[in-house]
């Protein structure tokens, strides 16, 4: 009996790609499928759209594999979607109540691809797995992406766990509670010129945000505190960026996120300045933005809360340091 084979064309379009199948779907080749769709994810593709019109059939494992990808690409509000499937795979769809991830509409179709746009079981090896230039690829796999308040909205629970995994065990747990992390994060969403990132691989490693203070009119205070007139003080430095919270998973594979997410959001608010403000007994916080570049300012009294809270500052790259 001759074994099965699946024949892959991937077709990229900035963060859309079209993926298009040839053959069958089985113990044999749901490997390579498996590898694919992953690779898109990784990739920081948006929208998925795979094109079974030349798959014969497909088995329940095969099916799992789309259905697991289209729920992980869900989490990272990524989409994919399954274009004329055969009726035997019609048929398994309608069994699992899968049939939301079709889409009837028609897919363009991919143009005769060079040999770089194609993957088979038979040719596919790790040497060649280089990423082309049009791929919207971050390196390592984990891209940044900026949301919308709905977005971050619609987020806020899964960055909430991630906030709190990143301290869990820590000796800074106990300044880190889940329900005031929430509070902060809806409060920030409606100062004027909220920005939110997420760093993203098939799962949230990473989230930053803040608010710019200063000459555009936004609102520099802190519950009727005076901040921008402080950091002035310190820093001659009239406008930045209020980073609220910056939080990153822990794995040593993820340790450049937060210097990428604090520097990204600094160049998307155009400001040459970031500020945070911690609690001053929160050790592990201070610790880990200073592992970030940031500089310890102090304790700064003048500001409304319990404690004088402990400034610091984070100058995008490229800039001098703050004046003391």
């Amino acid at each position: 009996m001759a074994l099965s084979r699946l024949d892959i064309h991937r077709r990229n379009r900035g963060e859309r790609t079209l993926v298009t199948l040839a053959g069958d779907i089985g113990p044999a080749t749901t490997p390579l499928l498996r590898a694919a769709v992953e690779q898109c994810l990784l990739d920081g593709v948006t929208e998925i759209d795979i094109d079974l019109t030349t798959v014969g059939s497909c088995d329940a494992r095969g099916l799992d594999v789309l259905l697991s990808a289209a729920w992980r690409a869900g989490r990272v509000h990524a989409r994919l979607r399954l274009h004329h499937p055969c009726a035997q795979i019609a048929r398994l769809l309608d069994a699992t109540g899968s049939t939301s991830l079709l889409l009837t509409a028609p897919v363009s179709p991919v143009p005769p691809t060079a040999s770089s746009d194609h993957m088979s079981t038979a040719t596919r090896g790790p040497e060649d797995r280089a990423r082309r230039p049009d791929q919207p690829v971050l390196r390592d796999g984990i891209r940044l992406r900026r949301l919308t308040r709905r977005q971050a909205e619609d987020m806020r629970e899964d960055i909430a766990d991630l906030a709190a995994e990143s301290v869990a065990g820590t000796v800074g747990e106990a300044y880190h509670d889940r329900g005031d992390f929430l509070h902060r994060l809806a409060v920030t969403a409606h100062r004027r010129g909220f920005a939110l990132l997420v760093a993203e691989t098939t799962v949230l490693v990473g989230c930053a945000f803040g608010f710019p203070v200063g000459s555009d009119g936004s609102d520099g205070r802190q519950g009727g505190g005076t901040l921008q007139e402080i950091i002035q003080r310190l820093t001659s430095c009239a406008r930045f960026v209020v980073l609220t919270q910056v939080v990153a998973h822990p794995h040593a594979q993820h340790r450049d996120i937060a210097h990428r997410l604090q520097q990204r959001l600094l160049t998307d608010l155009h400001s040459s300045l970031g500020v945070t403000l911690l609690h001053p007994a929160d050790r592990g916080a201070r610790a880990a933005f200073s592992s970030w570049g940031w500089q310890i300012m102090g304790e700064v009294v003048g500001l409304p809360g319990p404690v004088a809270p402990c400034v610091l500052t984070l100058y995008a790259e490229g800039q001098p340091w703050a004046r003391r």
